[in-house]
């Protein structure tokens, strides 16, 4: 212990506050910084640098594990019926209870009877809208090419850039949806980046079954 250079606790806070750098979620990057001021404190305290860095290192260190003890406590007290856990474990499992709730809480549940079109084709998507139970068709030309069935996302290809459909999507049993406006969901999107971010990655999960769904199809009735 002799030979033990102190200065590694700087390097180790550096690598600490390095890999923050590259977290996504907030909380993420606030447990980083307070670890990191956790990691330099003993630097100070072995007199490599005076009190006013011992202090300033123990308000980062309070201020962002306050920070994210906040935010886990409030995560824990987020409630969720067992549609919307549902919801959240299929399509949002990369957002926080509390992003979830907030993100959920943009939209609305209803019942839809058989026969209602959700998305036309050649029209931007009104809305996003989550399938909880029911089937629905999709048409292109007036040809069925493909069907979806519960628990999935219906126009998250094309309902954060408003381009056009690519076919009418219209259900084939009575269903139970939770869907948000498109334009809603774009400004809520726009407000809060974070949650856009993991938005994303979910979108593009639900976008590859699809894909490997529809390859399946295909295989089968070659």
């Amino acid at each position: 212990m002799a030979n033990f250079d102190p200065g590694w606790f700087g390097y180790g806070a550096l690598l600490v506050v390095l890999a923050a750098s590259f977290a996504a979620r907030l909380d993420h990057i606030r447990l980083g910084l307070a670890v990191a001021a956790l990691l330099a404190l003993p630097l100070v305290l072995i007199g490599w640098q005076g009190t006013g860095y011992a202090l300033l290192l123990a308000a980062i260190l309070l201020v962002n594990f306050g920070q994210v003890a906040r935010r886990w406590t409030r995560n824990a007290k987020m409630r969720f019926s067992s549609e919307e856990r549902e919801l959240r474990s299929r399509h949002f499992e990369a957002l926080s209870a509390s992003d979830a709730r907030r993100l959920i809480d943009q939209g609305h549940w209803i019942s839809a009877r058989r026969g209602e079109v959700l998305i036309r084709e050649n029209q931007a998507a009104p809305s996003l809208f989550y399938l909880a139970d029911g089937d629905a068709t999709i048409l292109r030309d007036g040809n069925e090419v493909g069907t979806v069935t519960g628990g999935a996302l219906i126009g998250e290809a094309t309902v954060l850039d408003g381009t056009q459909a690519t076919g009418t999507v219209s259900l084939t049993s009575n269903a139970r949806l939770w869907f948000v406006p498109a334009a809603a969901l774009r400004a809520y999107l726009g407000a809060n980046p974070e949650i856009a971010a993991a938005l994303h990655e979910g979108f593009a999960r639900a976008l590859r079954g699809k894909l490997a769904s529809a390859n399946t199809r295909i295989a089968d009735g070659s």
